[in-house]
């Protein structure tokens, strides 16, 4: 349970509401009985009613506010105090001190109630202002009137005013409780979509890892394995010959052919699992610079690379799916575009990574192309790691490219396995 502070408006209302009837009935007490007559009589009523009224007090009391169970307790609580007061200050106009708390109460009531409650307690009042029951006659009645009609003006303004405030008080601290009830279960939603994210992330980059090792096994098996069998096959072929050096130097020689293609195969799907200039570059930006420059030389076509952001290193596999989509962009530029001018930029943001390959060329159907070989290996490529490309093109409007992988970067343990 939440502990409720002492210093709250309703914690301060409900001790006003609980304490002071008991100090006015008190004082009015002490001076009925010092200033009143001092018949046996009066003195025992005026300390049986007292009694009976404190007793009403402390056993048939309700909080501020009223809780949803007690309404009907509430409404008879403020009735029973009404008519206790109504006896005292009949009794003696001196009990007005205890009866002026009765106005602390009518918030107890539902609100058709209000009006009735400081209509009875503002007549009483305004009977102990008179000087009591006894003075009602005459030309009194016109004071009295009158009185009741102030009593009413001046304590139900304030009494309305002092409820309608409480309420809008209440209300405003229920939306506040509501607001930040609801920025929490905002923080934990994004919190948790954040690390379904990561997850997704981390999924995407787990099968794009069990997929470049499933191709990677296809390439050894289709190349490096069929290779290393046939030199071995070529070497039995040259034992079984040593009677004939003809044959048998035509079979080392075809083991020694398939040994430089196996090597060159072998080569080749290393430099597939990471280029060449992101090891010699610091990081993805030098790698596409170098790649511009040797590509403008080759093709004739300008091209300028900028960076935007502030440059972090990311996971390798990141980074050669961007390297690589920079590469094919490239060579479908040279192949296809006819372009005077091409661009790489390179935009690093706190959530993702983007590489725009831009080029002012002759530009092409996008949709016949959608499903060609080179952009379906770059999507698939970039997807591997939890990234997307799309492409904006049109005939005589040039093509522009434009990859975005999420932000994860590399931790300091996984560059330091990376060098080694």
């Amino acid at each position: 349970m939440t502990a409720v502070r002492d210093d709250t408006p309703d914690v301060r209302f409900q001790q006003l509401q609980r304490q002071l009837p008991f100090v006015g009935l008190a004082v009015s007490l002490v001076l009925a009985l010092a200033l009143g007559p001092h018949t046996a009589a009066h003195m025992a009523q005026a300390c049986g009613l007292s009694v009976a009224a404190a007793l009403w007090l402390s056993f048939m009391y309700v909080p501020y506010p009223a809780p949803e169970g007690q309404r009907a307790r509430a409404v008879v609580f403020v009735a029973g105090l009404l008519v206790l007061i109504a006896a005292l200050v009949t009794l003696s106009p001196l009990f007005g001190f205890f009866g002026f708390t009765g106005y602390l109460q009518v918030a107890l009531l539902p609100r058709p109630l209000w009006a009735p409650a400081v209509a009875v307690n503002a007549a009483l009042m305004a009977t102990t202002q008179v000087g009591g029951v006894a003075n009602l006659h005459g030309g009194t009645l016109g004071v009295y009137a009158g009185l009741v009609v102030v009593n009413m003006i001046f304590a139900g303004v304030i009494t309305y005013q002092g409820i309608e405030e409480d309420q809008r008080s209440r209300r405003r601290a229920e939306m506040i409780d509501e607001l930040a009830e609801a920025n929490r279960r905002l923080r934990e939603t994004m919190q948790e979509n954040a690390g379904l994210h990561a997850q997704l992330v981390t999924q995407a980059r787990e099968a794009g890892v069990l997929d470049e090792r499933q191709r990677m096994a296809g390439e050894i098996h289709d190349t490096l394995a069929q290779g290393l069998t046939g030199i071995v096959t070529q070497l039995e072929a040259a034992e079984r010959f040593d009677a004939d050096p003809v044959r048998r130097a035509r079979h080392r020689e075809l083991a020694r052919t398939l040994a430089r293609d196996s090597l060159a195969e072998a080569r080749r799907s290393v430099q597939a699992l990471r280029p060449g200039q992101l090891d010699q570059a610091a990081h993805l930006p030098g790698a596409l610079d170098d790649l511009a420059r040797r590509w403008s030389r080759t093709s004739g076509v300008t091209v300028r690379v900028e960076v935007t952001g502030s440059p972090v290193p990311l996971p390798p596999p990141v980074e050669v799916a961007l390297f690589r989509t920079a590469q094919e962009g490239l060579a479908n530029i040279a192949k296809h575009a006819a372009a005077s001018r091409a661009g790489l930029t390179l935009s690093y943001t706190h959530e993702v990574v983007m590489l725009d390959v831009l080029d002012d060329g002759t530009g092409f159907d996008s949709a016949p192309a959608a499903d060609s070989y080179g952009l379906t290996a770059m999507r698939r490529r970039l997807h591997q790691v939890g990234g997307t490309l799309e492409i904006e093109t049109a005939p005589g409007d040039g093509t522009a490219l434009s990859a975005s992988v999420p932000a994860a970067t590399q931790s300091p343990a996984q560059s330091a396995t990376d060098d080694m």
